[in-house]
């Protein structure tokens, strides 16, 4: 029997045997333990079957969880992809940490400066040019009226920053899942990081205006102040995590595997509790590990990204079980319409980026399509907003929402062509001996 033939009919057997579980065991044998073991397997195979067609396996992940999800064959549950949410901040810590063991500044220095003038002139275009477009359609979009001129301003720049954002964690996975290195890697890590601290910047700004336009006061502590916590509190603390395991790598060199979970549990637990920003936490370890102890921090690369299996499997399962569909039904149209401006402003503002910070066209005019990807703070963020203001916040969510949801399942499959087309997938398979690669210029 051939081998794709094989693994459909087990796609199949173990998907009707979680369907009669579900239909005949007790209510309390159906949760965590069988959605985490559900997912495993049958989202497992879901990505295989991807790769063979050349799809991201991320996206046969997010395929099983919107396939077996609440909206549709419901096998797993609302309250089962509640369950598998817990790894989530698990998750997002090891695929941070990952992008940081990419980050090599000895190799990155010499393009760090054109790196931050494509991500600088890109997030301040789209944000510019979707907030003038979003004030001035508002009146014909399916959004109620903020009031005066001044509240449609602050409305059209608090959802300008939500619509812009991007998405590190989705669009790490991918390199990881790739095992991808390259320029094209480098410099898409570069922005969408870049993005997701301008995000919290423009957002927590363009809140305050909102609040300002209503005639709320301001809080009592500024909004800068809560800025500087949140980003170098966030990145002092992942450096000193990542500094105490660059000396535990340096002087033990013993259970690398036990001492990054509990890494990665150590960011995952604090970062939250002490308000800071777990993308950038453990961005910031990686980024120490890399860089004081590269020998031991690129076998430790490898092994993760080659490890990093269930973890990245369990937590795609899970977004796509939560990706909201009756969201997209409600405003279908105009997600989609808003989804293609936003495709094409990125498309064409990074081009020009591109040209002004004086890279070679090719791989960087690629680089569009590792931006595409929403997921996680701008969902969380749009929660605060709906909150906040649910006179027109709450509709805002819901087309965020839908956004989120149509990004996410096209994101990887462009980000996994773009760096097909660059000749970076698979790279750390062919060169399993990176401690050995020279730290010069990245080509």
């Amino acid at each position: 029997m051939p081998e794709g033939m094989a693994k459909a009919g087990a796609f199949v057997l173990i998907t009707a045997m979680v369907f009669l579980i579900q239909r005949f065991a007790p209510g309390e044998g159906v949760g965590l333990v069988l959605a985490l073991g559900f997912s495993l397997v049958a989202a497992g195979l879901l990505g295989e079957a991807a790769d063979r067609v050349r799809l991201p396996r991320l996206s046969g992940y997010l395929l099983f969880g919107l396939l077996c999800g609440p909206y549709l064959l419901n096998l797993i549950t609302t309250s089962m992809a509640r369950d598998l949410q817990v790894i989530n901040a698990f998750a997002i810590a090891l695929i941070a940490f990952v992008a940081g063991l990419e980050l090599n500044l000895a190799r990155l220095r010499p393009q760090l400066r054109a790196m931050l003038v494509v991500g600088g002139l890109t997030i301040a275009g789209l944000i510019a040019i979707l907030t003038l477009l979003l004030w001035l359609a508002w009146p014909w979009l399916p959004l109620p009226d903020p009031g005066s001129t001044m509240s449609r301003l602050a409305a059209a720049l608090v959802t300008a920053a939500l619509v812009v954002s991007f998405s590190p964690t989705v669009s790490i996975a991918v390199i990881a899942d790739s095992r991808a290195r390259g320029p094209l890697s480098e410099l898409t890590i570069a922005i969408v990081v870049l993005g997701d601290m301008a995000l919290i910047l423009v957002f927590a700004l363009a809140m305050q205006l909102a609040r300002w336009a209503e005639g709320a006061a301001a809080g009592d502590v500024s909004v800068l102040g809560l800025l500087a916590w949140e980003v170098l509190g966030s990145l002092a603390f992942g450096a000193i995590a990542g500094a105490l395991f660059a000396f535990y790598l340096q002087r033990v060199h013993r259970a690398l595997t036990l001492a990054l979970l509990g890494l990665c549990a150590l960011l995952a637990t604090l970062s939250p509790a002490l308000d800071f920003e777990l993308v950038l936490s453990g961005l910031a370890a990686g980024l120490v590990v890399e860089n004081i102890a590269p020998p031991a921090g690129d076998r430790l690369k490898v092994a993760v990204e080659r490890g990093a299996l269930p973890v990245l499997i369990v937590f795609f399962a899970a977004a796509g079980a939560s990706l909201q569909l009756d969201a997209l039904a409600v405003l279908g149209w105009t997600a989609l319409v808003l989804a293609a401006i936003r495709l094409g402003l990125i498309r064409a503002i990074t081009a020009r980026a591109v040209r002004a910070a004086g890279l070679p066209a090719f791989p960087a005019r690629l680089v569009w399509m590792g931006l595409v990807s929403q997921a996680g703070v701008t969902l969380g963020l749009a929660t605060i907003v709906a909150v906040e203001f649910p006179e027109w916040g709450a509709a805002v969510q819901t087309l965020v929402v839908a956004l989120t949801g149509l990004h996410l399942l096209a994101g990887p499959i462009l980000f996994r062509a773009a760096l097909v087309r660059a000749g970076e997938v698979g790279q750390l398979d062919v060169d399993p001996a990176l401690s050995a690669a020279p730290a010069g210029p990245a080509t």
